[in-house]
């Protein structure tokens, strides 16, 4: 049989799948082939499967290089629960662990071993390595490897001497987010030969995309959050003090919400970190190193409460929800302070004038992200190089959001911004322009400049978005970390003066908002369901927590949200239509399918 056709045999057989995921087929049969490959795959498109299958299919080790040492782990336990003999090397082992670990690999009884590259690159590991035989290594986020990554990693680096030093194995790298000067960069230091590139296409279609200014953001996450409880979901902020404050508001609401950051007591962390994995309805409040190594399929939402530094970050971070590809939503806030933050942080940082260069570039395309005015995905997509129409379904596509040649509103807020002398903040030049005479106006005598009340006939909130829209197209930056404020930039001057017009979206426009999002948010995502049929899943997820809790796994580890969706709308009624259901392979048809068909049997209850 050929391999292609022996792996998708192998992919229904032990995943419980009848095929590859779009992009998965081409990139499987290249590693059976056993060439080199570099695969850029977004999150969700499975890339794991292109190291696990041939692993399955073709025999001998694979060595698995992640930094995650928490999706490790989660991956071994699955990968075992479906009778694949897997294991993990890394610093959170026991001492029973790493010896059961070490003993399975020199017996040759491993199909993967999963490792941190800083394990594998410890004394004495590659060696033993060398000796029981490496076929395959694996280079799991190898954007870590390159020095243009926005996750860079110094250990990545010695990983090209670590393939010489295996005697030169197939190596298959993979990663979700890496640009061209990335993969480039990835290459050259890894691969000793021309590997096979596969850059898959970049978009998410079940990921619901929205941005908003800022405008009280508690309460704007509370609003999004409130037709959405019982689903799982993260929501991240920028500090450690913001994720609690946020986590005890929402618990406020009836969320179950829980903090997550590196300041908590570890044993804390770790307790919120596996409620959150093995449980469903809860929302993880957390700083953005949470979520790096959670393979947890079925979350339905990703909130931005501050706006990230990159759309790398960005796009990773997004990523999250919906790995299963169900329906999910993303919300991102943002703000002049966050965009001052972010640009501090690039320049307070010790590093030399190219990547300063280069972060900010790469801040400079997250906000213009945040402020387009036309379609969202196209975007994204077309900052990864990626061509696309409007996808129609972002609250830019449905909201329509116009642009409108808005220079003489522009020379109004930089006259402000001039005749104050280039050192107060967004509210004080929209109270100055709509004739306020607040204390500080008072106090500084603003009220009586040529520009006190030039704007009176707009909102205050509209002269604030004109000024941030002009700081995010570089008219404007920060006047002093000390001080806070704006003053102008070669460009602004430009626009004050009449050299340059310049267009903005129009800031009487209330946050771009979807159409039925109201609804949404009194229902979650759309799954297509009936009611009765609903009725079953939540019946069957019940009883998948049920078995979970007694096993000590993550839920999802039993069967993700697909599969029971599916069990729900096929009504099963024997095992051999169980296994119809996406995502039953014959380990957990024979481990868990008669308990789940008496449940579809037994409802509804009487």
């Amino acid at each position: 049989m050929p391999s292609l056709a022996r792996a998708r045999a192998a992919l229904k057989r032990v995943f419980g799948y009848d095929d590859f995921r779009p992009g998965q087929g081409e990139v499987i049969a290249t590693v059976l082939a056993g060439e080199d490959v570099f695969a850029v795959m977004p999150t969700g498109s499975g890339k794991s499967m292109c190291y696990q299958l041939p692993a399955v299919v073709d025999g001998g080790l694979t060595v698995v290089v992640s930094p995650l040492i928490a999706l490790m782990r989660d991956q071994v336990r699955q990968l075992e629960g479906l009778g694949i003999a897997a294991a993990t090397l890394n610093s959170a082992n026991d001492e029973t662990e790493g010896r059961e670990a070490w003993q399975r690999l020199v017996r040759g009884d491993l199909a993967l071993l999963f490792v941190s590259p800083e394990r594998l690159v410890g004394d004495g590991l590659v060696a033993r390595l060398s000796e029981a035989g490496v076929r395959r290594l694996a280079i799991d986020e190898a954007h870590c490897m390159s020095q243009w990554g926005h996750d860079f990693r110094p250990e990545y680096r010695q990983l090209g001497r670590v393939r010489e030093a295996l005697g030169g194995p197939q190596v298959v790298a993979l990663t979700a987010t890496a640009d061209r000067a990335t993969r480039a960069d990835v290459a050259a230091g890894l691969f000793a030969r021309a590997p096979r590139v596969f850059v898959h296409s970049f978009d998410r279609p079940n990921l619901n995309l929205r941005f908003a200014p800022k405008d009280r953001p508690r309460r704007q996450i509370e609003d999004f959050l409130r037709g959405r409880r019982g689903v799982s979901g993260i929501v991240y902020a920028a500090s450690r003090s913001r994720t609690e404050r946020l986590a005890e508001a929402l618990a406020a609401e009836g969320h179950r919400a829980l903090p997550y950051h590196a300041g908590l007591d570890q044993g804390l962390r770790s307790r919120h970190q596996d409620v959150f994995l093995q449980e469903d309805g809860v929302v993880m409040v957390a700083t953005v190193a949470f979520g790096m190594g959670i393979n947890k399929p079925d979350v339905r939402f990703v909130v931005h409460a501050d706006m990230p530094g990159s759309v790398e970050a960005y796009y990773q971070e997004i990523g999250r929800a919906g790995r299963d590809g169900l329906p999910a939503d993303t919300l991102t806030l943002y703000g002049l302070d966050d965009m001052a933050l972010r640009r501090r942080q690039i320049d307070d940082k010790d590093i030399d004038a190219e990547r300063r260069r280069i972060e900010h570039r790469r801040l400079d395309a997250m906000i213009d992200l945040a402020e387009a005015a036309t379609c969202r995905r196209q975007a994204v997509l077309a900052y990864f190089g990626e061509e696309r129409g409007p996808c129609g379904r972002c609250d830019l596509c449905r909201s329509e959001a116009k642009l409108y040649d808005a220079t003489i509103d522009a020379q109004k807020v930089l006259s402000a911004v001039v005749r104050t002398g280039e050192r107060f903040g967004a509210r004080h030049v929209a109270d100055l322009l709509r004739g306020e005479a607040t204390e500080a106006i008072r106090r500084h005598g603003h009220d009586r400049l040529k520009t006190f009340g030039a704007g009176a006939g707009r909102s205050r909130s509209a002269w604030i978005t004109t000024t941030r829209q002009l700081f995010a197209a570089g008219a404007l930056a920060a006047a002093s970390d000390e001080h806070g404020g704006f003053r102008l930039t070669p460009r602004g001057e430009a626009i004050l003066f009449g050299r340059e017009r310049i267009s903005l979206r129009s800031p009487e426009e209330s946050a771009p908002r979807p159409r039925g999002a109201r609804r949404a948010e009194r229902e979650g995502s759309a799954d297509g369901l009936d009611p009765a049929t609903r009725a079953l899943f939540e019946h069957l997820r019940a009883l998948r927590l049920a078995i979970a809790r007694d096993e000590g796994v993550a839920a999802y580890m039993i069967f993700p949200d697909r599969t029971l969706i599916d069990m729900a709308r096929l009504k099963p009624r024997t095992l051999t239509a169980l296994r119809e259901a996406q995502g039953v392979g014959e380990r957990k048809l024979a481990r868990y399918g008669t308990v789940f068909l008496q449940a579809i049997a037994a409802f509804p209850p009487p």
